[in-house]
Formats: C-alpha cells, structure tokens, sequence
C-alpha cells in the first residue's frame, strides 16, 4: 500500500531501476507510491550508486527495532559534559560547512536532543544566549525548512525530523537546476562565444548535472527524448514550435515540452549543439562553432 512499509521485492525494483538508470519518479510510478518515498528510501540507504536492496532492508529493520537505552535516570556530570562538548563540536562542524555559527549551535542542540524538540526558553537556557539570538537563528533554519513551528501550550516548540538531511538535500538540488537555468539564460544574454558565454555555459553544464544527479538524475527514456528533439530541431534548421515538433514526431505535447525543457538547459545532452528557446516560444538548435570556422564553412560547400 502507498502508505505502508516498502516490501523486500519493492526494494529490489527499486535497486533494479537505479541500475537501469530510471529516475526517482519513474520507479515510484512502477511501485505505485510517492516519488518522497523512493527518494527518501535511497537517500538514507546509500544513495543512487551505493543502494543495495538486501542492505536497506536490514538497516530499515534495525531502524524499527531500535529501544531507548536502559540505564541510569539522570546522565553523570562526566556525561553532561561530554553531551555538551559533542554539541559545540558538531556545530564547529556545520560552521566550517558554510552555515553561521549561531544557526549551527541551534541546530546541533536540536538535532542531538531525544526528543528532537525545544522551546524558545529550553535554547536560551542551554546555549546561554538572548532570546533575540535564538530567534534569528530559528528564522533562518525555518526558511531553509530544517526546522518546524509547533504549538504546545502558550509555547512555540522548535522541531526537527528525522528526515530534516533529506529535505536539505532535495532543497539543494532544486536550487542547483534553479542555478543552471538562470546560467543558460546569461549564455543567451551574452553569447555563446563571449568569455562570459563560455563560463556561463560551464556553470549552466556543472549545476544541471549535479542537481540531476542529487534528484535521481533523468532516465535513459528522458535522455534519449532529449536527442530526438534535437536532431529533428537540427533537421528542420529553423525554429519550431513545441506544438509543431509534437505533431511532426507523433508524440504527446508534454512528452515534447518535457524534453525541450531538459535539451535546453542540458547542453552536456546535446552534444556540439544547443537548444535555445527564442521570445516567441519557438526552439532551435544552434550548433557550437566559433565565428572563425561559421566563415569558413561557406567557402568548403562553393569548392565542393
């Protein structure tokens, strides 16, 4: 069921699609569930290259079957110490990761807590700062949705779930797509030819991949999509419609839109051409030559 436990045999499909180099979506579409669970499900078992279906299943049994410690009610002073060390330790941690340093003390207390949950008062007592630091640094996990609001009582409680490295994660991915088509939109500004075409188009090339990769990355079916509307794009020599391509290939319209999309910000799919979309909503294919050898070019077909 959707809602329930993914099955041994859903985890070995789930293996054979990455393997098969199927999107995250694509193998939800065939388990029928969410694409957040097949993301989730690789994400904390190793990722797309380490997934082993054998080995999630076991790690997801030791994770269910896990108790809290038995032992002493209350830790000793050499364990409270140890518990605060590990906390400004882990927080020096994210520091050097690029995260400020009063946003990672925050973060480290909450994500190091049994219950994964505090109070205004709770962080302000522990980390002995002022309610006005807490509250910023709050304010800044919540907008990287790391943390949300709950409401106990007359009190705001701070929570932190177990699958908050997940959504930073898939949050990084969109914003690394999000990085590449704003680089392929300067590549136009400025040219393909300029030096800051060049690095633009570079940025464009190393963001699309790496956001690909960290979301699944796209199927051998979406790869090759993207192949064919640039060759017929390369065939036709003139800008086309979406809607024109789709009735010329005999394909569905989102099945064209889809791949247009992907051949216009992927310039590492489509080999020594890119696909540009004009203001007219019309792509062609441009192929990647320097000035010097368009001019050329003439002169070989008269002599021929």
């Amino acid at each position: 069921m959707p809602g329930g436990r993914l099955t041994h045999d859903e985890r070995v499909r789930i293996a054979a699609g990455l393997t098969e180099g199927f999107g995250y979506a694509e193998i939800a579409r065939d388990l029928g569930r969410p694409t957040s669970t097949v993301t989730r499900e690789v994400a904390r078992n190793g990722g797309a290259r380490g997934y082993a279906a054998d080995r999630a299943h076991r790690a997801t049994a030791r994770r269910a079957g896990r108790r809290p410690p038995t032992g002493p009610a209350g830790a000793g002073p050499a364990d409270a110490e140890a518990r605060e060390a590990f906390v400004e330790e882990f927080a020096t941690m994210l520091t050097v990761a690029g995260i400020p340093r009063m946003v990672a003390r925050v973060l480290s207390c909450l994500y190091t807590t049994d219950s994964g949950s505090l109070t205004a008062r709770d962080l302000v007592e522990r980390l002995r700062v002022s309610p006005a630091s807490v509250s910023k640094a709050v304010g800044y996990l919540a907008g990287l949705d790391l943390l949300r609001r709950e409401r106990a009582g007359r009190r705001e409680r701070y929570v932190v779930d177990d699958d908050v490295w997940l959504r930073a994660w898939a949050g990084s991915a969109r914003a690394h797509l999000a990085w590449a088509e704003a680089a392929e939109r300067g590549v136009a500004v400025f040219g393909r030819d300029t030096p800051a075409g060049v690095r633009l188009a570079e940025m464009a090339g190393f963001f699309a991949r790496l956001g690909d990769d960290m979301s699944g990355g796209p199927s051998d079916a979406a790869v090759a999509d993207v192949l064919t509307v640039t060759a017929a794009l390369v065939q036709v020599g003139a800008p086309v419609r979406a809607a024109t391509l789709a009735a010329a290939l005999g394909w569905a319209g989102g099945r064209v839109d889809a791949a247009l999309h992907d051949a216009a910000r992927r310039s590492d799919l489509t080999g020594p051409v890119s696909v540009r979309r004009g203001r007219g909503g019309a792509y062609a294919a441009i192929p990647e030559l320097t000035e010097a050898q368009r001019a050329k070019l003439p002169q070989i077909t008269r002599s021929s």
